[in-house]
């Protein structure tokens, strides 16, 4: 997730998310009421989530544009106000789609869209195709409404529900491409297992892909590639079109040691070319004045 440039994320959670361990669970002992209310209707086990959901506060501008545009573009998919979570009997298929954009184009969903300035300039680029951005936090959220709204784009559409949820509704082949770039990296090791991509999310996104359908992954964070070359490249039912061969340590180092992996032993993968489709924006910008390489993974449905 791309870190707001309008607000600043207050520190109190208002959503605990997932956590299996002792230590994750003693970190995360002060969850609202509402969290704990949540897991209970949810049944037994808890889910891990990719996110913290954390308190924000919209400014004046982020709050005009909030009341102007949610009517157009904001999806009411939520199981309750204030909830992540989708609604039970939520279908997402060609008429759902119909019904919310108004046509039968062929659909992009982007997990994670942050500040929107990529999805919003890609909608506009593209009118002939629907664009669905997911984005969980307030501000993001808003700051899309508002970049969309100021460029007149009636082919985007905004979700704010956790991705995954989202995807498990979606009908066999409603989607032409999945966008997830630069998501939260969570570098600690105890932390990877709250890494958005996953096998069940891989799964998931190929079910809801078209025969062909791509699924674009973009970080700038080696050890990620890493975590989503171990997750997909094994897999029968995706192929890596990459053709750019890339050295990475074989094994994982976290927040502490990240400076080791120039000193682990290292294989050849296969990534892609940046993404043309893919606006430079503000978040990837800071990552190459940083000095860190930008990994494009692009994987399609066989």
């Amino acid at each position: 997730m791309e870190e707001s440039q309008i607000v600043n994320l207050q520190s109190n959670e208002l959503e605990s998310n997932i956590l299996e361990s002792d230590e994750l669970n003693g970190m995360n002992k002060h969850k609202d009421n509402k969290d704990s209310k949540d897991n209970k209707d949810n049944g037994s086990a808890r889910v891990i989530l990719s996110f913290v959901r954390r308190s924000a506060r919209l400014d004046a501008r982020l709050e005009r544009a909030k009341e102007r545009y949610s009517s157009q573009y904001l999806l009411n998919i939520e199981d309750s106000l204030g909830s992540l979570r989708v609604k039970s009997d939520l279908l997402v298929d060609t008429n759902w789609v119909a019904k919310n954009w108004g046509n039968s184009n062929p659909l992009i969903v982007e997990i994670g869209s942050g500040q929107g300035e990529n999805i919003v300039a890609a909608a506009e680029s593209n009118p002939n195709t629907n664009f669905l951005a997911l984005e969980v936090y307030d501000p993001g959220v808003a700051h899309t409404m508002l970049l969309a709204g100021k460029q007149g784009v009636e082919n985007l559409r905004i979700a704010q529900v956790n991705a995954p949820d989202f995807l498990a509704s979606c009908s066999n082949g409603v989607l032409k491409e999945v966008w997830t770039f630069f998501p939260d990296p969570w570098p600690k090791m105890r932390h990877h297992k709250r890494r958005i991509v996953q096998p069940s999310l891989a799964d998931a996104v190929h079910n809801a892909l078209i025969d062909k359908g791509v699924w674009r992954i973009a970080t700038d964070i080696e050890d990620y590639a890493l975590h989503v070359h171990e997750v997909m490249d094994e897999r029968e039912d995706f192929e890596n079109i990459g053709k750019l061969q890339v050295s990475l340590p074989i094994e994982h180092v976290g927040k502490g040691n990240a400076q080791d992996a120039k000193d682990l032993p290292h294989a050849d993968f296969v990534e892609s070319v940046r993404f043309e489709g893919r606006v430079l924006t503000n978040f990837e910008r800071k990552g190459l004045e940083a000095g860190r390489k930008i990994h494009d993974l692009t994987y399609v449905v066989k």
